[in-house]
């Protein structure tokens, strides 16, 4: 009997640099993948946090006709609600010219680190305001 070679059959498999490339594709959008998660969770986690903004303080006192010159600190809470009661606030009054017309500094600050996360700076007229320093008049000082 002769045994003859029998005709080999292509194989239907992968070879190693193809297992290798598709495992690396794998990762690659795997760590993409994650990568959109991470934003997404910190992006959720900041809208969490309430915005601080010192306009806020400006939009409160424009709503005043007089003005006092000095400095008023308070914390923010106070007027904003309980969401914002890490926060002080520092308002300081000056007039600059003698037909009452003030600059006023708004700043807010972190209550622990004292860090100032922002800050305003508006001129506001008023002529109804007692006379302040440049009309030779008493100011307070708070």
């Amino acid at each position: 009997m002769k045994f003859t070679d029998s005709i080999r059959s292509p194989r239907c498999a992968f070879t190693l640099l193809e297992v290798m490339i598709a495992v690396g594709i794998f990762f690659m959008a795997t760590f993409a993948i994650l990568g959109l998660i991470s934003t997404s969770l910190s992006n959720a986690r900041r809208l969490q946090k309430p915005l601080v903004d010192a306009s806020v303080l400006a939009s409160q006192l424009s709503l005043t006709n007089k003005l006092v010159e000095g400095t008023v600190t308070g914390n923010l809470g106070n007027l904003l609600g309980k969401d914002y009661r890490d926060y002080n606030y520092i308002i300081d009054t000056v007039e600059v010219q003698t037909n009452h017309l003030y600059e006023v500094d708004f700043i807010i600050e972190n209550a622990g680190n004292r860090t100032v996360l922002s800050k305003v700076n508006t001129f506001m007229y008023r002529p109804g305001s007692e006379p302040g320093s440049m009309d030779g008049g008493n100011f307070i000082k708070r």
